[in-house]
């Protein structure tokens, strides 16, 4: 593990916008790898799960060996962050998964996928983002193949929302987004989440 100061945030490498994140990432002034082993997994202080096709990821987390290192770290307090698909990966239960498909876990939430309808009903929208821990602020999100939150425990907190839709929350160290700030260029977003990690 690094020092506060010289943080290393992993993006899982799996699927979706790696590049995108890694960049968002080094402009927030932290290093970053691709996770695609565990051994990788254990070099990083934080871990951004991203967008994609979230059946494909939890089928590609098991072959890559990654299913079980990832739930065991995020229960022993990993931070992790995930956008689109990697807020399905970060959710305890789904509507509308597959009968079979496997997610990471952490987040007491239900995540309704596909929520906003498929790739041509995606939609951009400028949502309030106001976590407690954090002043609010207004962000341009874009939303793909979005998934919303139908449903929080006691312990989530709702940071954003479209209309009734809850797109952001935080349980402890894990953060979620039903949006795609990594091709947005506002880093905003992720320097709350090295934040997170610094704490």
């Amino acid at each position: 593990m690094s020092t506060s100061r010289n943080l290393t945030i992993g993006v899982l490498a799996l699927q979706g916008d790696v590049r995108e994140h890694r960049a968002m990432l080094e402009e927030c002034g932290v290093s970053t790898i691709g996770v695609r082993r565990p051994a990788e997994l254990a070099q990083v202080d934080g871990l951004v799960i991203p967008g994609g096709e979230s059946t494909t990821i939890g089928k590609l987390a098991g072959i890559f060996g990654l299913l079980e290192p990832i739930r065991a770290a995020l229960r022993d307090g990993l931070p992790a962050y995930g956008t689109c698909a990697g807020m399905i990966m970060l959710a305890d239960a789904i509507e509308g998964g597959t009968a079979d498909q496997e997610t990471f876990g952490g987040i007491d939430m239900v995540v309704r996928r596909n929520g906003f309808g498929r790739q041509v009903d995606s939609f951009e929208a400028v949502v309030e983002f106001e976590p407690t821990w954090h002043d609010h602020f207004d962000y341009p999100a874009t939303f793909i193949r979005a998934p919303y939150v139908e449903k929080v425990g006691d312990g989530v907190e709702i940071a954003a929302t479209v209309g009734d839709r809850i797109v952001a929350v935080r349980q402890g160290r894990l953060l979620a987004t039903s949006f795609h700030p990594e091709i947005t260029g506002d880093t905003r977003i992720h320097e709350l989440f090295v934040e997170l990690v610094r704490s």
